[in-house]
């Protein structure tokens, strides 16, 4: 058995947020959101570019006031990626960025108020084919129920959610996905597994407010690890306190470690140790900074002596292993060429590089001819 299929997905309806499939079959979406000034075009813009070159899939973008509705129509004509306007309370914001072309509003029907705004605005998601998302977080549930269970609670989240999905119901909207986040990696699991069992519609999955970006990454990965070896969740979001191009990249990370997704370079390398022939450190940094460009999936270990270093370059698209003087370059799983220290990030770069190009070449053949 192969290790990707000891994960079998849960089987969603799909949605599309512009032209990017959510649920059902296809592949599970990186996303993350801006935190610039949305009434700011030119900063959002290039923040928004920078989240896509990182690999996101999608982008949200807070919309608070009308100004920043129109400042989101701006914006939404100078990026290519599906954009999602993240709104709250007033439903005429709503409105007015799904004719400014939204490719998906984040909602919560329960605060929008009166139902006949809420009809206004499924209404109009359902004339312009825009999915809804239900966003659920534990540090803003409604006051009945925190009387109701005292504090926040799984079994509050999903009865929130409910609520939400049983107003779409109403209006005969399907069109949604759903998340329910909190800070807590229990909480946050619990609510998942038991909201799963009763919709179809897709989830998406975060650890709210998850903290900086070394122990928000760890939380997000524990969290989210579970859940999607669980087979849950279609796109996730990582939230971190830092830059949203990090968030991406450890989203792509953790896809690819569970290998539900796979871009760029996988490196595998070694912590280092006494044994080593040559800065295993240094050289993985200097190389995870050169080689971020490159998209095509590749399988790189970097090891820095001949105990685990032949192993793991014969699984490996290209593998260094230290050695003295020189340093052995596996290609394919079969010795190549030795390499000395003098140049050897440059070397290495160099060969990682023309490796990368021709597996894309290979993946264009294959593509043209299926």
């Amino acid at each position: 058995m192969s290790i990707e299929s000891l994960i079998q997905r849960r089987q969603t309806r799909q949605i599309m947020v512009g032209d990017v499939p959510v649920g059902g079959d296809a592949p599970i979406s990186v996303q993350s959101m801006t935190n610039t000034e949305t009434t700011d075009v030119a900063a959002t813009v290039a923040q928004i570019e920078a989240i896509q070159n990182a690999g996101a899939d999608l982008v949200r973008v807070s919309v608070p006031t009308m100004d920043a509705a129109e400042a989101f129509g701006e914006i939404r004509r100078q990026v290519k990626v599906p954009l999602i306007a993240d709104i709250h309370f007033d439903h005429k914001i709503a409105l007015r960025v799904a004719d400014l072309g939204v490719d998906c509003l984040r909602i919560n029907p329960g605060n929008i108020g009166k139902e006949e705004r809420v009809r206004a605005v499924v209404d109009k998601a359902r004339d312009l084919n825009i999915p809804i998302r239900i966003g659920v977080n534990a540090g803003s549930l409604e006051k009945d129920l925190q009387r109701k269970y005292g504090e926040p609670t799984p079994d509050a989240m999903v009865e929130s959610a409910m609520r939400h999905v049983d107003i779409l119901d109403r209006l005969n909207f399907q069109n949604f996905k759903l998340s329910l986040k909190a800070s807590d990696i229990f909480m946050t699991v619990a609510a998942y597994r038991k909201i799963a069992s009763q919709i179809d519609q897709p989830l998406h999955l975060g650890i709210t407010e998850a903290g900086g970006l070394r122990s928000g990454t760890v939380k997000s990965a524990v969290g989210l690890g579970i859940l999607l070896m669980d087979g849950i969740g279609d796109t996730i979001r990582i939230s971190l306190a830092a830059d949203p191009v990090e968030e991406v990249k450890v989203g792509w990370d953790l896809l690819k470690s569970l290998r539900l997704r796979s871009k760029g370079i996988n490196f595998v390398a070694c912590p280092s140790c006494s044994r080593q022939n040559f800065d295993v450190i240094s050289t993985l940094n200097e190389l995870e900074n050169r080689l971020e460009d490159i998209t095509v999936p590749l399988d790189v270990a970097v090891i820095g002596c001949v105990v685990n270093g032949p192993g793991e370059a014969k699984v490996a698209d290209m593998g260094l292993t230290g050695g003295t003087p020189k340093h052995l370059l596996y290609i394919d799983g079969k010795p190549a060429e030795k390499l000395t220290k003098a140049n050897l990030v440059d070397d290495l770069e160099e060969r990682i590089r023309s490796k990368a190009a021709e597996k894309a070449s290979q993946l264009e053949r294959l593509i043209a001819t299926t």
